[in-house]
């Protein structure tokens, strides 16, 4: 835990200097937000070092029976239970910080895995089931590229998670599905599966990307669209050097939107390598125990024959399959979100 400690204690420091420094001027925008977030986190972080470095001192004095040994004792009992609250309200400031990034719009990918050409209906049908249940509690989505939307707004249902990434963030993973396709002669079951990424839309000042970092690429979309989307260089194609993530947007008809739906992935892509590194970094907690949904995450199962979805994470099953596939997710997202989010025993 110290070093965590010691590790956003030097980030404070460090966007400190930044701030006064005049070669960060045109970032002073997005320097000020990150410290307003990180002072009372680096202000509790430093007050748990002291504490600890007072136990020590402490722990000195503690060896034998004699009054000053007792006084020691103690002294580092209230101190362990001083750091103990510190650690609690730095917990609680970082959970806030979830809440805050649960009212953001979604981004959702929906790719095809294994299982070839029922892969692929399989993914289209997880993307249908999504769009449904979005038009069932009233948020709005929009296509943002193949095979990807931005869900934005809040559901209807106050019980539910009030926030598009908060309402859907648990469904990443990989969703397995067991029925017989339509292509099958023989009646044989098959087994599919289609990965599905959730990432939150962050507004440009959260994370700073520089212009000198940024590859584009311009070219012609194939497909529809029209004249104007096949004779123009209207598709984009992002690249960001220092990490090798790639961004293409071709949906839109002007080059300008494509490159600010680049630019979106991008900043939803450099928040998840941040926000991962945040996690493992983090003590074992029942959020971490149910995992991150990483696309090789198997997370769920349908299974026509027996009428049952599964969610693997938590034990749960639910024997209305086809009512879920047609957007009924209400109870299945609320039931999840209440036990992945309870207290660990």
């Amino acid at each position: 835990m110290a070093t965590d400690l010691v590790a956003l204690i030097a980030k404070y420091d460090s966007l400190v200097q930044m701030s006064g420094d005049p070669a960060h001027a045109t970032n002073l925008a997005e320097i000020g937000e990150e410290l307003a977030d990180l002072t009372p986190k680096a202000e509790l972080a430093k007050g748990i070092i002291t504490l600890e470095q007072q136990i020590k001192e402490a722990e000195e004095f503690s060896t034998g029976s004699d009054e000053l040994a007792n006084l020691a004792k103690t002294e580092i009992y209230d101190l362990k239970s001083k750091i103990a609250n510190l650690k609690s309200e730095l917990a609680n400031l970082e959970t806030s910080a979830d809440t805050e990034q649960d009212k953001r719009p979604a981004i959702i990918e929906f790719r095809p895995g294994a299982g070839g050409d029922e892969a692929k209906i399989w993914a289209a049908d997880l993307e249908r089931m999504y769009k449904r249940f979005a038009e069932i509690v009233g948020i709005k989505y929009e296509l943002m590229d193949e095979g990807t939307w931005l869900f934005s707004g809040r559901p209807s249902d106050p019980k539910l998670p009030q926030g598009a990434y908060g309402l859907f963030k648990w469904e990443s993973g990989v969703h397995r599905v067991q029925r017989v396709p339509s292509t099958e002669s023989q009646g044989r079951i098959h087994t599919s599966t289609a990965s599905v990424a959730v990432l939150p839309k962050i507004d440009p000042q959260k994370i700073t990307v520089r212009d000198e970092d940024l590859e584009w690429q311009f070219f012609r979309a194939g497909g529809h669209g029209g004249q104007n989307v096949n004779k123009v260089s209207t598709a984009v194609r992002l690249i960001h050097r220092p990490t090798g993530i790639t961004t293409v947007s071709t949906q839109e008809r002007y080059q300008q939107r494509n490159r600010e739906i680049c630019l979106d992935f991008l900043r939803s892509k450099l928040w998840e390598i941040q926000e991962e590194e945040r996690i493992a970094k983090l003590e074992a907690t029942r959020r971490s125990a149910v995992g991150r949904g990483s696309r090789a995450e198997k997370i769920r199962t349908y299974n026509y024959p027996q009428n049952r979805v599964t969610d693997h994470r938590v034990g749960l099953s639910w024997h209305n399959l086809e009512a879920i596939l047609e957007g009924d997710l209400t109870d299945l997202l609320f039931s999840l979100n209440q036990e992945i989010n309870k207290e660990p025993v």
